[in-house]
């Protein structure tokens, strides 16, 4: 799912990469919205807020939205310096930036309550989330080939309705190749929706603590990948000696 690159990659390892980190995504952009009323899986928004703030003259928000525009272009950044330093072709160059992504999200869920509303700690919380979403979207971008995006929807709406106009014209609905392309975007679309139902729902019962549900979400990639050939393996020769022994 995230160690094949290249040719060795499936339209299948893309489903599965689309659906386990856009949940993660979408949960973090619903729960991030909620905790810190700050949208933190992209950064279009932030700029019509930097030009209002800037057009009014609040040159403090201004410069916390810049630097939260600055951050997501810093993970995005390091994400992808990481994968190329190790190699693009090494089975393991995700592990470091889904690890990164990890332990941002668990001091966030086990520290949040410290926040406290004030522009500073709003600063660095949603400032932490921006960093993370910039290196999730940029590995995942590298890993996939720019077929999937996970953190923001409006690459992918805009995909969506020029195949689905495709798909509609005579005789094109019958091309697997543009049928794949439109399930995939529909993954990625409803599984970003249900990471943020997921993230509202569950911020509001359990606040900031929430935060650990993409923690889970990204331990159990982690786990998948990179144990479930050993896995695999495992349970075929414990079912060769079960069948010996019978």
């Amino acid at each position: 799912m995230l160690r094949h690159l290249g040719i060795k990659r499936t339209y299948r390892h893309n489903v599965k990469l689309a659906s386990l980190l856009c949940i993660t995504a979408g949960f973090v952009n619903a729960a991030g919205f909620l905790g810190f009323s700050v949208l933190t899986t992209n950064v279009t928004g932030h700029a019509a807020l930097f030009a209002e703030r800037i057009a009014m003259g609040d040159w403090l928000t201004a410069r916390v939205v810049a630097l939260w525009m600055f951050l997501f272009l810093a993970g995005a950044f390091i994400s992808s310096m990481i994968v190329s330093l190790i190699g693009r072709n090494q089975r393991f160059s995700y592990v470091i930036p889904i690890l990164i992504e990890l332990g941002v999200l668990l001091v966030v869920g086990l520290t949040g309550y410290q926040y406290d509303g004030s522009l500073m700690t709003k600063e660095f919380f949603a400032g932490s989330l921006l960093f993370i979403m910039g290196m999730q979207n940029a590995l995942v971008s590298m890993i996939s080939g720019s077929v999937v995006r996970t953190t923001h929807l409006t690459g992918t709406f805009t995909d969506l309705g020029i195949e689905l106009a495709q798909a509609i014209q005579t005789g094109n609905w019958a091309n697997a190749g543009l049928r794949s392309r439109i399930t995939l975007r529909m993954v990625i679309v409803l599984f970003f929706l249900l990471g943020a139902i997921l993230g509202a729902y569950l911020f509001n019962h359990f606040h900031f603590h929430a935060f650990l549900f993409p923690v889970a979400v990204l331990l159990y990639t982690l786990v998948y990948d990179i144990f479930r050939i050993s896995i695999k393996r495992l349970y075929r020769q414990l079912r060769f000696r079960r069948n010996e022994g019978e």
